[in-house]
C-alpha cells in the first residue's frame, strides 16, 4: 500500500511538471480573462531560460484575442522562447508584422507550422515579400509588336497577382488603417526616413476603457507620427510599447521626443524596448518616472481594469552588465544592416 502511495505521489509530482503549452485547454472563458502583453523576443531582460537576440515579438492578449505581434529574428530562438513563455502558437488568433525588415519576421515559419490557417495582417507593398497585386494598365502597350514579344500574349489579366514568400500563408496587406476586430486597428503609416524610405509599417492599436494601448514593432514611421495617427481613434493614449527607433537618435532629439510623448500627446505609460536604444529607455524612464513600465525579454506588462499598468519598473530593475553588454555585441555585429535600418531623420521638426 505504501508502494501504491508513494507511485501516486511521483506521478501527481510528473504532471507539474508539464509545460502549461501542453495542458491548457482552449477554454475562451480563462483566455477573455487575461489583459496583458508578453514580450517573448528581444536583445535585453532578466537572466532567464529566454534566449537574447536582436529583434521583437510579443503576444497580447487582451478582450479575448490572442494576437502575436512580429515573430523575431530567428526561427529557432523564436520557438525556443515561445515555449519557454507557454505559448501555444496553434491558439494564437491572428497574427501582425510590423513590417518587412527579418528581425521582426524570421519566426514566420515556425508559426506557420503550429498554425498554418492563422490570419496574417501585413503591411501592403508593391511585389511585397506578404503578396501583392496591380491592375495590368500599370505598364505601358505597344500594338504593333508580334504576340511573342508581348506580356501575356497580349491580353494580359485584369489584375495581376504577385506572390508571396511564404505561398500558403493567409496574408491580409493592408495599406490603411484598419479596425482588424472589434476595437484593435492596424495603424498602416510610410517611413519617410533615409534607409527605409517609403517602407509600409504596421503598429496595434487597442482600444480600452482607459485609453489606446499601442504596440509598435520599429516605427520607421516615426513614434510621433504613430502616435497621432492612433490618437484619431482615441486621443486618449494609455500605454506606447515596443521599438521606438532611436537606437542610433543624439541626445537632444531622444530628449525632444521623450517630452512630447509625455507633454504633447500626454502618454499616460511607456514601455520601451527592442530598437528604442539604450540611452532612450534611459531618458524616458527619467522623464515618465514611476510610469515607465520595463519591457525587457520575459517582460509581462499587466494592463489592470483599473488603468494601472503592472510590470517590473525600470527603477527596480536597471541593466545588469552583462544585458548591456550582449546589447552592444548584437547592435556592433549587425552594424552595416542597423546602420540602414536604423538611419534616423524621421524624428526631427
Amino acid at each position: 500500500m505504501i508502494k501504491f502511495i508513494k507511485a501516486i505521489a511521483i506521478l501527481f509530482i510528473a504532471s507539474l511538471s508539464v509545460p502549461l503549452v501542453f495542458a491548457a485547454p482552449n477554454d475562451q472563458k480563462a483566455k477573455s480573462s487575461k489583459s496583458e502583453i508578453k514580450i517573448i523576443y528581444d536583445a535585453f531582460g532578466k537572466q532567464s531560460a529566454y534566449q537574447k537576440d536582436w529583434g521583437y515579438a510579443a503576444i497580447i492578449e487582451i478582450g479575448g484575442k490572442r494576437i502575436l505581434f512580429d515573430t523575431g529574428n530567428n526561427g529557432e530562438t523564436f520557438k525556443h522562447n515561445a515555449k519557454v513563455a507557454n505559448a501555444d502558437l496553434s491558439k494564437i488568433d491572428f497574427v501582425v508584422l510590423s513590417h518587412r525588415h527579418s528581425d521582426h519576421m524570421a519566426g514566420l515559419n515556425k508559426v506557420l507550422e503550429a498554425n498554418p490557417k492563422v490570419k496574417i495582417y501585413a503591411p501592403r507593398e508593391g511585389f511585397g515579400i506578404y503578396g501583392s497585386s496591380l491592375p495590368s494598365s500599370f505598364y505601358r502597350k505597344d500594338a504593333e509588336l508580334p504576340n511573342e514579344y508581348r506580356y501575356y500574349d497580349g491580353s494580359p489579366p485584369e489584375t495581376m497577382k504577385f506572390g508571396s514568400a511564404w505561398e500558403k500563408a493567409n496574408f491580409q496587406v493592408i495599406d490603411q488603417t484598419t479596425e482588424i476586430a472589434p476595437g484593435i486597428w492596424a495603424i498602416a503609416q510610410v517611413s519617410d526616413a533615409p534607409g527605409t524610405k517609403e517602407m509600409k509599417e504596421l503598429s496595434l492599436a487597442v482600444d480600452t476603457p482607459n485609453g489606446l494601448v499601442i504596440l509598435v514593432g520599429c516605427s520607421h514611421p516615426g513614434i510621433e507620427n504613430i502616435v497621432q495617427a492612433a490618437a484619431k481613434i482615441n486621443p486618449k493614449i494609455h500605454l506606447v510599447a515596443g521599438g521606438f527607433h532611436l537606437v542610433t537618435a543624439p541626445d537632444e532629439t531622444i530628449a525632444n521626443v521623450a517630452i512630447a510623448l509625455r507633454d504633447k500627446w500626454k502618454v499616460n505609460y511607456i514601455a520601451p524596448g527592442h530598437c528604442t536604444g539604450e540611452p532612450t529607455f534611459n531618458a524616458l524612464r527619467k522623464t515618465f518616472g514611476d510610469h515607465y513600465v520595463y519591457a525587457g525579454l520575459g517582460a509581462v506588462i499587466k494592463l489592470e481594469a483599473n488603468g494601472v499598468i503592472e510590470g517590473v519598473s525600470m527603477k527596480t530593475m536597471l541593466f545588469q552588465t552583462d544585458d548591456l553588454g550582449l546589447y552592444r555585441q548584437l547592435a556592433a555585429e549587425s552594424h552595416d544592416a542597423i546602420h540602414n535600418h536604423f538611419a534616423y531623420g524621421h524624428h526631427e521638426h
